[in-house]
């Protein structure tokens, strides 16, 4: 007898509220044969709210290689598997990459349940523009290489949504006020869905006065948005294309080396770009 290949649902679960979880995730959690969650502990308590006794399994990013072929053999018999996360949606800045990725590539079908996202979550409450934004997720834990980071992204015209541990916000806010201007619009959107919610929009260095004079806003999950740049100048112009000229090349060459090609081809200061192709080769976290 052969098996029909199993889905893989991709489900997501409340940010804090756990009235957010929707009927439909419900349902699929407890028809599935076996649950991926990321912590079983916390995700325990979610599933025993709603009644949900289906056999849970740990997926999480120390696991999830030595993982992913087990869960694989178990979709091909044909079995239905769910993933959740801690909070909110799989796979955003959480495991479940290379299990997608690799289920995809076998075949099996993957299936979105949606629900609750801290990203657009603070998104929709920040007053800020939509229309265009890019997820930069968790900035580099060190200061050096996080300035360095967001130096790349100090002409981006999107509105900017980061992700941040409560250790390092104030550490990172610090950052943020020396790379971009002080008066541009930055929004701190703490704790969502649950009892001390704050979503606090001030100017950068007015936030970060904010967040330094009350050490409770230095605790709980944090989602960080920062207003695009006004408009990019043709001398930012400039300096983006060389650092994507830089970036290219560095994935084939070395520092020094690209440094003195795109001074062949640009006229720059080699010296200079040196420094800067230093800065951009830097491992982001």
């Amino acid at each position: 007898m052969s098996f029909q290949p199993g889905v893989l649902y991709v489900v997501a679960t409340p940010l804090g509220n756990l009235g957010d979880m929707t009927y439909r995730a419900v349902e699929m959690l407890k028809q599935v044969d076996v649950i991926l969650a990321e912590d079983t502990r916390h995700s325990r308590k979610l599933l025993d709210h709603y009644g949900i006794q289906t056999q849970l399994q740990a997926l999480h990013e120390h696991n999830e290689l030595q993982q992913t072929a087990a869960i694989l053999a178990t979709l091909q018999q044909g079995k239905q598997v769910a993933i959740i996360s801690d909070a909110g949606t799989p796979l955003i800045s959480d495991p479940g990459f290379v299990l997608v990725r690799e289920a995809q590539s076998a075949g099996i079908r993957v299936v979105p349940i949606p629900g609750a996202s801290a990203v657009i979550a603070a998104l929709s409450v920040a007053g800020l523009p939509t229309d265009r934004f890019v997820f930069e997720g968790f900035l580099p834990a060190k200061s050096a290489a996080r300035q360095t980071y967001l130096q790349s992204l100090r002409h981006e015209t999107r509105t900017m949504v980061f992700y941040e541990a409560p250790h390092r916000i104030l550490d990172t806010l610090e950052d943020l006020c020396q790379i971009f201007e002080p008066e541009r619009t930055a929004v701190m959107a703490r704790e969502l869905t649950k009892t001390y919610e704050t979503v606090c929009a001030k100017p950068l260095q007015e936030l970060r006065n904010f967040v330094a004079a009350d050490t409770k806003q230095q605790l709980g999950e944090v989602v960080l948005l920062l207003h695009g740049a006004a408009t990019v100048t043709q001398t930012a112009r400039a300096e983006i294309e060389i650092d994507t000229l830089l970036t290219q090349l560095l994935e084939h060459l070395s520092v020094k080396n690209t440094a003195q090609l795109v001074a062949a081809l640009t006229g720059q200061s080699k010296n200079a770009l040196y420094d800067r192709a230093l800065q951009l080769s830097q491992p982001k976290s």
